[in-house]
């Protein structure tokens, strides 16, 4: 049985079976006064809670130090929706790793899309992307990462890609990476670690907006319920628990503006601007 297969185009690279292949993203736009990067750590890791702006703020300092960016919750995100679209019970931790070990998970740059998304998702060509944000996937996707065998798999690929960017590769000057895990798990070594962190009514608040943005019924007192559930789960579980890493910068996010967060971020990796 092949393993999970995370692929996206690379230049000149082949796409072989159970071989985990970085995404590629976007170049960082044009600027005036492009930032110093040579002596900017290679990697940067953020890991924080549902909805503490690690997607937002990790996308922004990828695109301003040209850096790939990699969201590792879309990961966890489609092998849950993975089993809830093919009916994989989802407290059955062996049928779902091995579901997370045969899926073909593609995640590529954004592109041409106008409707706010940081990255593409496919499986087997399908674009989920914003499938594994359906509240369903939500109520969901912590019972799935606190599997092992899921974790052990998607863990493995993380990884790779980090090694694969920490010193440049594909136009890339470097990887930032976010998730739940990163600096205390699957990168503990990542020379710069970031915590972003907020009140579970505030990320609940910023989860809702994006959800009527997509026009999803949800009740705010639901999805505070779910991203409250969720960090109990999160941070309770027995494998990669959610917590900052001993050497991670934390940053409050409540009340600060995406810019006012990259700019610490990319002061603290010592970049002049």
């Amino acid at each position: 049985m092949n393993p999970a297969t995370i692929t996206a185009p690379t230049p000149n690279a082949a796409h072989a079976p159970g071989v985990a292949h970085a995404p590629d993203v976007a170049h960082a736009p044009d600027v005036a006064h492009a930032p110093d990067v040579a002596h900017a750590p290679g990697v940067i890791a953020i890991d924080g809670p549902a909805a503490s702006g690690k997607s937002t703020v990790g996308f922004a300092v990828a695109a301003l130090l040209n850096y790939l960016f990699f969201d590792t919750g879309a990961m966890y995100r489609v092998v849950a929706w993975a089993a809830l679209e093919k009916g994989v019970d989802l407290h059955n931790a062996e049928a779902v790793g091995l579901l997370a070990e045969t899926l073909v998970i593609s995640i590529l740059p954004a592109g041409d899309a106008q409707d706010g998304r940081h990255l593409t998702v496919l499986v087997a060509g399908r674009d989920v992307t914003w499938a594994i944000r359906a509240p369903e996937v939500d109520q969901n996707v912590s019972t799935v990462a606190a599997m092992p065998r899921v974790r052990a798999t998607l863990s493995q690929h993380q990884r790779q890609i980090g090694a694969q960017y920490a010193h440049g590769h594909a136009g890339m000057d470097g990887i930032v990476m976010v998730g739940r895990d990163i600096g205390t798990v699957v990168l503990p070594d990542a020379p710069l670690k970031i915590y972003l962190d907020a009140p579970a009514t505030e990320r609940a608040h910023r989860r809702f907006l994006e959800l009527q943005k997509r026009s999803k019924d949800a009740s705010f007192e639901q999805v505070l319920a779910d991203m409250q559930a969720r960090d109990r789960v999160d941070s309770q579980r027995a494998i990669a628990p959610l917590r900052p890493a001993h050497d991670a910068h934390i940053i409050g996010t409540a009340g600060l503006g995406v810019q006012e967060i990259v700019a610490r971020i990319v002061a603290l990796a010592g970049v002049s601007q």
